[in-house]
C-alpha cells in the first residue's frame, strides 16, 4: 500500500485482517445475517486477534496501536460484512474510547482490561425514543443520592447492548439542572446491576447478525465513582466521543463501498451479453471508472483525517466530511453495483443484496447527513 499515512507495519496489519475476514466471517456473514444471529464465536475471535483496545496502551490490555490500525482493522472487516464490522467500531470508539479518554486511571485499569479480550463488549447509551440528534431532549435521569446516583429512563438503538456478552454501557443522563438548563453527565453502569433490563431489537434491514438493543433503568444504584469524567460535562465528551467515531463509520463505508466494487467488478467480467464480459461495454465500465474514483477520494479523506488524529492535530471537521462522503458513496457504490448485478443482485444468494440493506444506516447512525452538514458549515463559517 503506497500511502503517505501508513507504514509497513499498518500494511502487515491489514493483510492479516483481511485474511481473518476471508477466512471467519465470509464463509458465515450471509447465514448470520438470515437468521439474525449475533455470533459471540465471531466477536470472541475478534477479541483473540487484537482487534479490541487495538489502539489502547499495552497497560490496559491492548495492543498499543494508533487509530488508523484501527480505521484499517474496521475497514477490512466491512469489505466483508457490515454487521461484523458493527461490534468492532462501536465497543472500540464507543465503548472503550469515553473510559481511555476521560476515566480516572482507577476507572481505566478496573473497566478496560476485561474489554479488551474478546469476552464482553461494552455499550454509549445515548439515544433514547425523543433523543437523537437532539441531546438536550434527554429523559434519562440519575438523582445523587449519598454515595450513589439513582438511574431511571429508556435508551433504544444502542449497538452491542443487549446480548449475553454486554457487560454495560457508559449512559448519558440528566444529574441537574443550571440556568433552567440540563446537566448532562456520563455514567457507566454494568449490565448484572439490580434494575438493569435490556432487549434485542430483531426485523432490521440491516447489520442484522449485529447487536442493537433497548435498555431500560429501574432504580439502578450506581456507586459515585462510575461518574465518567465531570458532571454536567457529559455533552462535550459526547461530542469528543462522535468525533472519533464517526472516523470508525467512515472506515465502515469505505470498507462495504470497497467490497461491493469488487463484486461488480468480478461479476461483471465474467457475465457475458452478446458475446463478451460486460464490462467491456463503455455503460458498465463508466460504472466502474466513477466508482473507483470516489473510493479513491473517500480513502484519502479517510486516511488524512485519521492521520490527523493520530498526529494531535484539530480533526473534528475532517472526519464529519469523511463520515459524510464515505457513507454517502457507499450508497452510490453499492447502488451502482447491484445495477450491475441486474436482477441477481436483488436476491440473498449474491451478497452485495446484503450489502446494499448494511449501507442504509450510514447515513443516520454516529450524526444524520443532514447533521453532519450543519457541523461542517459551523467550522467553516465560524
Amino acid at each position: 500500500m503506497e500511502s503517505p499515512y501508513f507504514t509497513s507495519s499498518h500494511e502487515e496489519f491489514r493483510l492479516k485482517v483481511r485474511k481473518f475476514a476471508e477466512e471467519k466471517i465470509r464463509p458465515v456473514a450471509a447465514d448470520l445475517d438470515a437468521r439474525e444471529e449475533f455470533s459471540v464465536e465471531l466477536t470472541k475471535a475478534m477479541g483473540q486477534l487484537g482487534l479490541f483496545g487495538v489502539n489502547l496502551p499495552e497497560k490496559y490490555g491492548g495492543q498499543g496501536k494508533d487509530y488508523r490500525s484501527l480505521v484499517l482493522a474496521v475497514e477490512e472487516i466491512a469489505r466483508i460484512d457490515g454487521s461484523q464490522a458493527a461490534t468492532l467500531a462501536a465497543h472500540n470508539s464507543l465503548g472503550i474510547g469515553p473510559i481511555y479518554m476521560f476515566g480516572t486511571e482507577k476507572q481505566k485499569e478496573k473497566f478496560l482490561p476485561p474489554l479488551t479480550t474478546g469476552d464482553h463488549t461494552w455499550a454509549f447509551a445515548l439515544t433514547e425514543p425523543n433523543a437523537g440528534s437532539d441531546a438536550m431532549r434527554t429523559e434519562t435521569r440519575a438523582e445523587r443520592t449519598g454515595d450513589n446516583y439513582r438511574i431511571n429512563g429508556h435508551k433504544i438503538f444502542i449497538s452491542n447492548g443487549a446480548s449475553s456478552m454486554s457487560k454495560g454501557a457508559t449512559i448519558q443522563a440528566i444529574t441537574g439542572e443550571k440556568d433552567g438548563k440540563k446537566l448532562l453527565s456520563t455514567i457507566m453502569v454494568e449490565s448484572d446491576l439490580p434494575g438493569y433490563k435490556k432487549e434485542r431489537i430483531t426485523n432490521k434491514m440491516m447489520w442484522r447478525a449485529a447487536d442493537t438493543g433497548k435498555l431500560w433503568f429501574e432504580n439502578i444504584k450506581v456507586p459515585k465513582e462510575n461518574l465518567l469524567g465531570e458532571e454536567g460535562k457529559g455533552g462535550r465528551y459526547m461530542l469528543q466521543t462522535l468525533d472519533s467515531g464517526r472516523l470508525t463509520i467512515g472506515a465502515m463505508g469505505l470498507g462495504l463501498a470497497k467490497g461491493a466494487y469488487e463484486m461488480a467488478m468480478n461479476y461483471s467480467g465474467r457475465r457475458e451479453q452478446f458475446g463478451k464480459p460486460i464490462r467491456q461495454f463503455q455503460a458498465i465500465s463508466f460504472k466502474l471508472a466513477e466508482m473507483a474514483t470516489k473510493i479513491e477520494l473517500a480513502s484519502n479523506m479517510l486516511y488524512n483525517a485519521v492521520w490527523r488524529k493520530d498526529n494531535g492535530l484539530p480533526f473534528g471537521k475532517e472526519a464529519a466530511m469523511a463520515k459524510l462522503y464515505c457513507s454517502e458513496i457507499a450508497k452510490e457504490v453499492s447502488d451502482e453495483a447491484v445495477q450491475i448485478h441486474g436482477a441477481y443482485g436483488l436476491v440473498q444468494s449474491y451478497d452485495i443484496e446484503r450489502f446494499y440493506r448494511d449501507q442504509r444506516i450510514l447515513q443516520i447512525g454516529e450524526g444524520t447527513s443532514e447533521i453532519l452538514k450543519l457541523v461542517i458549515s459551523r467550522h467553516i463559517t465560524q
